[in-house]
Order: C-alpha cells, then sequence, then structure tokens
C-alpha cells in the first residue's frame, strides 16, 4: 500500500487518482505539519479563556449567529451542532468516493487555519489508515456552507453515532470504534464546525468523476476508430494539417490518438483510390466533437486543481493576521459550475456514439448484415443493443440540465444563495455510467461489424482492442442472452483494461 503524505504540498489530481480508481493509501504527516496547527488552536483557546463572542467558537451557527454560549457548555455547542444536522438521505456515498471526502477534509485542516487541535488530526489520520471510513447518506447538501449535512455524518461516525465500513463491512460506528480499541472523538471549542463546514463531497465527486471522464475521453477515441475502420471511413479528416488549421488542442489529441490507433491499416490503404466523397458527422467530426469534450475536461482539471488546495472552512482563525474572520469560502459554486460543465461535455460522447451504432447496424447506411448477425430475420442481433444506447443518450440529456443555476434560500434567509454542487457532482456520475454503457455497446457492434472484413487487416490499436474483447465477449453468431456481454464489455472499459491493452500496443494515447 503506497503512503501519501499530507501538509507539505497542495494535493493534486495525480495522488489522488488511485483512491478515485477504488485503490487505498496510508497517509502521513509529519511533526513539523502537525506543529503548525498549534498558532490557530491558541487563539481559539485564548479567545474562549477571555470569554470573546466569535461566530463559531462561543456562538451559535447561522441564523443563530448573534446568540452567544455560555463557556460552560461549548462541548456541548459543537456534539449539538454535529448531532442536529445529521439529516441526510438516500444511499451512501460509494465507499471510494467516502474515502476522498475524509482524505480531502484531513488535508483542508492541516492547513493550520480551522483552530482545531493537532490530537484531533493525528486521530482522524489514524481513523483512516485503519480504513474506518464514514457512512455518508449522498443527498442533504446546498453546497453553501459546505457540505454541512454529509460531512456532519462523517464528523458524527467518529463520536460514535450512525455506521461506518470498516475494512468494507458496513456497522454500526461504535462497533467498528470498539473492533479497533479506539474512543469516539470528543470536540473542543471549534472543531465540529471545522470537521463540517467545507466542499470535500462536492471535491470528491469531481476527483472521482473527471478520473473515469478521463479514461473514457481515451476509449472513446479508441473505440470510434474501431468504428471507422469498420465502416470503411476515410483517415483524411484525421490529418495533421487539419488539426493545424484548426487551431485547437483538443481536436489535435483526438486526431493524434486516432491516427495512433490507425497505424498499419490495410483499411487506412484502401482509401488511396477511394471514390467516396465524405463520411456522416459522427466519423469524420470526431476530431471535433471529441476534442471538445478534451478541452472541456482541461477546463475542469485546471479549475479543481486549484480548489484541491482551497482552504473552505469557517470562520477562518488565521495565525498570520492574528484575526478570526468570516468569510465565504465554504461556496462550492466553482465546484458546481465544472460538474456541470463536466456533466454535460460527457453527453456529447453518449451522443456520437449512439450515432455511429446506427451506422453500423443500419444496413442502408452500413453496407453489412442487418443488425450485424450472419442470418437476418431468424436472428435480431444487435438490433435492441441499439434501442439501449438511444435510452441511455436520451437520459442523459435530461441529467444535464445544469444544477449550478439552481438556488433556494437556507437558514432563514442567512445562507441565500446556494451552489447545488453535490447535485451536479452526482447528476455527472449519472452520465458518465450512461456513457460508459453507450460506449460498450459501440465497441462490440464495431468488433463484431469489423469481423465482417476481416481479410482487410486492421490498425494495430483496433486489433489491440478487439482482441481484448474477445477475451471476454465472443462474436455473435445466433442470438443469445446479450447482457453479460456488454456488462463484460463495460468492465473491461470501466476498469481502464480497453485503454491499457491499446496503449502497450501503440503507446500513450491523450486524455
Amino acid at each position: 500500500m503506497k503512503n501519501l503524505t499530507l501538509g507539505e504540498k497542495p494535493l493534486t489530481l495525480a495522488q489522488l487518482s488511485p483512491v478515485a480508481e477504488g485503490h487505498r493509501l496510508k497517509l502521513r504527516v509529519s511533526a513539523k505539519t502537525y506543529a503548525q496547527l498549534k498558532p490557530s488552536r491558541q487563539m481559539v483557546e485564548d479567545a474562549v479563556g477571555r470569554g470573546e463572542v466569535v461566530y463559531g467558537l462561543t456562538t451559535g451557527f447561522g441564523k443563530l449567529k448573534n446568540i452567544a454560549v455560555s463557556p460552560k457548555d461549548l462541548h456541548d455547542l459543537q456534539r449539538n451542532l454535529v448531532l442536529s444536522h445529521c439529516v441526510g438521505s438516500g444511499p451512501d456515498m460509494p465507499l471510494h468516493e467516502a474515502r476522498l471526502v475524509v482524505l480531502l477534509r484531513i488535508a483542508s485542516v492541516l492547513r493550520g487555519v480551522s483552530g482545531v487541535r493537532p490530537s484531533l488530526v493525528r486521530r482522524l489520520v489514524e481513523f483512516f489508515n485503519s480504513d474506518l471510513i464514514p457512512a455518508i447518506p449522498q443527498q442533504g447538501s446546498v453546497g453553501a456552507s459546505g457540505d454541512l449535512a454529509p460531512l456532519s455524518h462523517m464528523a458524527a461516525a467518529w463520536m460514535g453515532h450512525g455506521h461506518v465500513y470498516l475494512e468494507g463491512k458496513r456497522m454500526g460506528a461504535r462497533a467498528g470504534l470498539r473492533k479497533l480499541g479506539l474512543e469516539p472523538l470528543v470536540l473542543e471549542a471549534k472543531e465540529g464546525l471545522a470537521l463540517i463546514n467545507g466542499t470535500e463531497v462536492m471535491k470528491s465527486l469531481a476527483v472521482c468523476q473527471v478520473t473515469r471522464a478521463m479514461n473514457l475521453s481515451r476509449a472513446a477515441d479508441i473505440i470510434a476508430a474501431t468504428s471507422l475502420e469498420a465502416l470503411m471511413g476515410s483517415p483524411r479528416p484525421f490529418g495533421k494539417r487539419l488539426a493545424e488549421l484548426k487551431q485547437n488542442e483538443g481536436q489535435d489529441r483526438t486526431a493524434a490518438n486516432v491516427r495512433r490507433m490507425l497505424k498499419g491499416s490495410q483499411v487506412v490503404k484502401s482509401h488511396d483510390d477511394c471514390d467516396r466523397v465524405q463520411d456522416p458527422y459522427s466519423l469524420r467530426c470526431v476530431p471535433q466533437i471529441h476534442g471538445a469534450v478534451k478541452t472541456a475536461l482541461q477546463h475542469v482539471v485546471d479549475v479543481l486543481s486549484g480548489e484541491l488546495g482551497a482552504v473552505t472552512d469557517n470562520p477562518i482563525v488565521d495565525p498570520v493576521t492574528k484575526e478570526v474572520f468570516s468569510a465565504g469560502l465554504f461556496h462550492g459554486q466553482p465546484l458546481s459550475m465544472i460538474l456541470d460543465y463536466l456533466g454535460l461535455s460527457v453527453c456529447t460522447l453518449a451522443n456520437v456514439s449512439e450515432r455511429r451504432i446506427e451506422q453500423m447496424v443500419n444496413p442502408d447506411l452500413s453496407g453489412l448484415p442487418a443488425f450485424l448477425t450472419p442470418n437476418p430475420g431468424l436472428h435480431s442481433g444487435l438490433m435492441i443493443a441499439q434501442y439501449a444506447a438511444a435510452a441511455l443518450a436520451s437520459e442523459n440529456k435530461v441529467y444535464a440540465h445544469p444544477a449550478s443555476v439552481d438556488s433556494v434560500p437556507t437558514s432563514a434567509n442567512q445562507e441565500d444563495h446556494v451552489s447545488m454542487g453535490v447535485t451536479a457532482g452526482r447528476k455527472a456520475r449519472t452520465i458518465l455510467d450512461n456513457t460508459q454503457r453507450v460506449l460498450a455497446i459501440e465497441w462490440v457492434c464495431a468488433v463484431q461489424a469489423r469481423e465482417f472484413r476481416s481479410e482487410i487487416k486492421a490498425g494495430k490499436g483496433v486489433e489491440a482492442g478487439a482482441a481484448l474483447l474477445r477475451t471476454k465477449v465472443k462474436a455473435l453468431k445466433d442470438d443469445r442472452y446479450l447482457k453479460p456481454d456488454l456488462d463484460a464489455a463495460e468492465d473491461l472499459l470501466a476498469s481502464g483494461a480497453l485503454v491499457a491493452a491499446v496503449e502497450k500496443a501503440v503507446g500513450s494515447l491523450s486524455h
């Protein structure tokens, strides 16, 4: 198991991607980093000791900001804050996403402006390294004062309330703590608020979905190249000169990927004296369509990379200025907007993929046997696979409605504009699920279609991808129960196995 050191440098997407892909990491924090927490903690203790009225330290929260709380009640204030905010609903976040939430929240408080004790953070690192991960409901955040409800479930689990996953097994929080011989957390002044006021659920969703999207972007190029060869499409629209004329980096990277896939192709050679004037847009415009998705992904990565190092707490206990001040660093608008952008961008991959499927299964368009079965009529072949792809692509259009343009006032109008960032992230996840399935259907159809023209050698990358698929999905001769075939193709695609197999054959592809 690899180690990840927190606190010395801002986290990067590359460091977090293994967690997004389901792998575990061990966290390491240096004594120097823990020591950097002491100044802000001392500021909290000094303010409490002097009896100062400071939001979040000695007052209520939100609309109750003007109500002072007695020093003797400050433990109860933090406990009550966390428990009262545990109102999440729906299924738990997937375990890999919840792990990222915890990791990111620990990284945030290590910035040294949250006013927490070093001993608290040591406990959180111990929980994480023991794979004691809180069960976090997916719904309940409006993405304004951070992700209050889901992060409260995270904090409450460490306090012995709710549920946890211990090495992947769901159980009561107290039972999980007992198995590790650990006592529940007892929070001091400011610490409850420091744990629940942040954008880590939105960040986790963004990291997980953009990691998946980068894999799908490369896989989509691989699968489109396979469809291009199956349909005897022209390679000319993928030429270097056209990329120079367009001056779009996403197009350039897509075209380069497809050219790499087609290296050694006899289909390419067959176009030397070809009289075909134009291919349909779903083939001819792959560089522009897939390239636009790559450009969008780059923007998402750029914004997310900045957010990974951002402080999102409130109030800020700043030892540099010696001030405790309230601001809006917890607001999730930057994340909600890129999550919406990510979702609608990935919709495009599903839309164009479904059109290529139609090109292959329709004999009037492909010149291939109807629905890619050797015996049309008696057998329906992949006819209804196209229906399924159409249903998924169409469903995506509903989920593409942006969440980031919505807002509903909360906390008696104190929090009168919210980001809906978690909603945007959950929608993006569903769009990625659907798009992954559409691309898997296209891959099955494209490999089947290619085999009707197997006398013409395909490109090296196309052949590598097809060979991988045939390890799990046999050629379709007679009609059979198809769902396991499509599921197997999706698993190969989702796991990164398709991209890995092709890159082994042709070299690295750009996302």
